[in-house]
């Protein structure tokens, strides 16, 4: 594919970026197309990503609707036919500042102003529309085609910034073919079917409120789900030989300042004054960690000390960023906090990562590993970077396990191991982690006694396996399209009525599963035997409809139907008890 440079070559673009190369100038053409429909448009920022392409737009007091996608995609297409020549020019710095200002396009102005004063300014030009930007790009519109669309409008401040005017962000995708495009289509298509705020309705699991933005509310079903999950953690920790404590939500603003939290993260914090003091609400579990570690003395002996928690974390995310129970203001971290020995770093995170890859395989995850290091905005002296991040590749290595390396996005305090799972449509999704800190340790005074009586630092681990439960449970719901493996299912069985001449013996049926410990539901409405199947398959999506009737009642049998299947297997009311339960304990 040919593209040309800002400094005006023509060449051809390694394969591995001619996707990001499209989609960079499909973004143009988009900002192209709006500025043909609403002349008033100014642009802030348009990139491409991984997801596809948007743009950030300020339309005055024009607001634009899904309904408006369409419209924008024709002008789109009109560009791409008039196959107009993409060609950069470079401008000085005031140059290009006073051309911007002429084009009334204040928050290109703004971005100058933000970039180094060496930093050469580049503009891309097709017809009547100029932006500023680095490139590469097509040498022409028509180098588009056609294999383009816009998929979604919503909300973004101006450089993220909830202080600064909300612009309107437009979202596209662009593919090479027609295939690639239409296979993409097809996955939004089934996407939008897994959507688990739309089945999460369905299914009566959790609910969203306006007078809760961002704090979701559990239903009865869904926290049949939460417990579940929790009961596994639970039960996978105590194996692993971890303890369980549980911290304050609300503690002293002086601590997160002894922690570093205060100075990084104060902005994503919610505080309040309690006698006259600024406390705060846990953004996430570790200063308690840290707390319970200082609370008594400890040995060589009491080391590795793994402390697990539950805690329920506050963060004060953007509105306009919320997304289900995708991106919330409040969650469930499944923390745990490790204090060790530098001799026992290996081991111990080759344990955790063991761990992980446990849970990630019972759920049927795929899952990606990557190496995050020092960021620039970031605490501890180079010695201890370097020894903490050596620690994460030499258990990486240890293990076998490939890696990426995404240089610059550690934590303040350390690095981390960073695992993105694969969902079944192929997407990705930070869940787990794994983060070497040798600072919080510095930072509180830590200490253990060792085998020669003399004081020294422990190292500690930060880490999580589901992440946040809430979006965990996002992504199962997601995963299995609310069909869930029956030991997760909030209803595992629903024993369905043929008529009320059975009821006697259906009520029986009924009670024997419950006194099994089968989450079990009893339908005896006076409704056709179909219309009560489908609901439970389509609405409910129950792994085990119990069908029992006439003949049901006369031989002692039941009827089963197993969730997605069409046939009906007869079997003892005692041999579906011992199958089902058997898959509730296996969790198979």
């Amino acid at each position: 594919m040919k593209v040309i440079y800002s400094n005006g070559t023509v060449g051809e673009c390694a394969p591995e970026e001619e996707l990001h190369i499209l989609r960079h100038s499909a973004a143009h053409i988009m900002a192209q197309a709006i500025s043909r429909l609403w002349p008033e448009a100014k642009f802030a920022y348009g990139p491409a990503n991984e997801q596809g392409f948007y743009y950030d737009v300020d339309l005055g007091d024009k607001t634009v609707g899904e309904e408006d996608l369409a419209k924008i995609e024709a002008e789109m297409q009109k560009i791409v036919k008039e196959n107009l020549p993409i060609r950069p020019f470079i401008l000085p710095r005031e140059e290009a500042v006073a051309f911007m200002q002429e084009r009334g396009e204040k928050y290109k102005v703004e971005h100058i102003a933000d970039l180094p004063e060496d930093a050469v300014i580049s503009f891309y030009k097709q017809g009547d529309y100029v932006d500023m930007c680095v490139g590469p790009h097509l040498t022409y519109t028509k180098g588009l085609k056609s294999f383009f669309k816009l998929t979604a409008v919503s909300g973004a401040y101006w450089k993220n910034n909830k202080d600064n005017k909300m612009l309107t962000r437009i979202k596209g995708i662009a593919f090479r073919t027609r295939e690639e495009l239409d296979n993409y289509l097809k996955l939004m298509e089934e996407a939008e079917k897994r959507d688990h705020r739309k089945i999460g309705k369905e299914m009566r699991l959790f609910m969203l409120a306006d007078e809760a933005p961002g704090f979701p509310f559990f239903l009865p079903k869904g926290m049949v789900i939460k417990n579940a999950l929790i009961d596994y953690w639970r039960e996978i920790h105590t194996r692993e030989h971890y303890v369980e404590v549980q911290t304050p939500m609300i503690m002293n603003r002086h601590l997160w300042e002894t922690s570093g939290h205060w100075d990084h993260y104060k902005d994503n914090m919610y505080s309040t004054i309690i006698d006259d003091e600024t406390y705060c609400i846990k953004p996430m579990n570790c200063p308690g960690g840290v707390m319970v570690y200082r609370s008594q003395p400890h040995s060589y002996r009491d080391l590795p000390m793994r402390v697990g928690e539950l805690g329920l974390v506050h963060r004060h995310e953007l509105k306009g960023t919320l997304h289900g129970l995708f991106r919330v203001r409040c969650f469930t971290q499944d923390d745990a906090h490790i204090f060790m020995t530098r001799e026992q770093i290996t081991d111990e995170i080759i344990g955790v990562v063991n761990l992980i890859d446990e849970v990630y395989k019972k759920f049927g995850f795929k899952y990606t590993v990557e190496l995050s290091t020092r960021p620039e905005d970031s605490m501890g002296s180079d010695e201890d970077w370097e020894a903490a991040t050596n620690g994460l590749k030499l258990a990486l290595e240890k293990l076998g396990l490939p890696y990426t390396v995404n240089e610059g996005d550690g934590a303040f305090y350390g690095p981390k191991i960073d695992f993105h799972i694969e969902d079944c449509l192929g997407r990705s999704w930070q869940c787990g982690t794994i983060q070497l800190d040798f600072q919080m340790p510095l930072n509180f005074n830590l200490e253990y006694v060792d085998q020669n009586g003399e004081k020294k630092r422990p190292i500690m681990i930060h880490r999580v396996v589901f992440g946040s439960i809430e979006r965990f449970i996002g992504n199962l719901i997601e995963q299995f399209a609310g069909k869930f493996p029956t030991w997760l299912a909030p209803v595992q069985a629903k024993v369905l009525l043929v008529s009320e001449k059975c009821a006697d013996y259906g009520n029986k049926v009924y009670e024997t599963l419950r006194a099994a410990k089968v989450r079990t539901e009893l339908d005896d409405r006076n409704e056709k035997i179909g219309y009560m199947i489908r609901e439970a398959q389509v609405l409910d999506r129950v792994p085990y409809m119990v069908i029992v009737g006439q003949k049901e009642a006369e031989e002692g049998t039941v009827s089963i139907r197993r969730l997605d299947t069409t046939e009906n297997v007869t079997m003892k009311l005692e041999e579906f008890v011992e199958k089902i339960t058997a898959e509730i304990r296996d969790r198979v």
